[in-house]
């Protein structure tokens, strides 16, 4: 590495860590580098060595569920430092509590109770990424985007129903497939799941009616006062 490339670097406040994880090296050889062109980053303070951390300092942060690094930025010492540290006193992160909970549940085949800052005490599966993700914050943000679509959808079609004018809530408004031979699958929640594009082809084929009106143009009680066009064509 280029003494030219890596001084303004450093001089910029940068770490080590961050170098190397731009470069793509590894950060002993960024340091090696550094060492070999008499370089210094400003953060080595924090990483010689402090005589250690004791309990009394680490127990308070870990009871206020700081990360790693937070404890490491108010400590003024390196990750490292820190991690050995709560090794040597076997404490535990908030987030390493829930992913050894994880571990734990799928050794026993199921899934892992931990809090959730919304929901409290609930049931967690791993993300791909290997955090948690509460399922019913996952179930919340479907619930969310359910919603989403359909008030996108409901605005496209007119945002009232075409019988009576009701307007009030996207919720008590329905689509109403004019020829049901050519219904793929229904716009309830279910349909809403689907992604942007084919929920949107779908309601094409429809008309917006309110529940009530939808539930009387089912039952024969009223018809549409029109001919609906589906693609531009009248349906009869």
């Amino acid at each position: 590495m280029e003494a030219e490339w890596l001084a303004p670097q450093l001089e910029a406040g940068r770490s080590i860590e961050s170098i190397a994880r731009e470069t793509g090296k590894a950060p002993s050889t960024v340091a090696y580098w550094v060492d070999t062109h008499g370089l210094a980053s400003q953060h080595a303070p924090r990483h010689r060595s402090t005589g250690g951390l004791t309990r009394e300092q680490l127990e308070p942060l870990v009871a206020a569920g700081l990360s790693i690094r937070a404890m490491a930025e108010q400590l003024a010492v390196s990750y490292t430092t820190v991690r050995h540290w709560l090794r040597t006193y076997a404490l535990s992160t908030p987030r390493a509590q829930r992913l050894a909970s994880t571990r734990a549940a799928r050794a026993a085949g199921g899934d892992a109770v931990v809090d959730c800052p919304v929901h409290g005490p609930t049931a967690h599966v791993a993300r791909a990424d290997g955090g948690l993700r509460c399922l019913a914050c996952r179930s919340d943000a479907v619930s969310r985007r359910r919603r989403r679509v359909k008030e996108q959808l409901v605005a496209e079609a007119g945002g009232c129903c075409v019988l009576c004018g009701y307007s009030e809530s996207p919720g008590a408004l329905q689509f109403h497939h004019v020829d049901p031979a050519t219904k793929s699958f229904s716009l309830g929640a279910a349909g809403l799941t689907r992604s942007l594009a084919k929920a949107r082809a779908e309601a094409a084929k429809c008309v917006l009616l309110c529940a009530r009106c939808h539930a009387e143009v089912e039952l024969g009680v009223k018809r549409l006062p029109f001919p609906p066009k589906i693609n531009g064509e009248a349906v009869a």
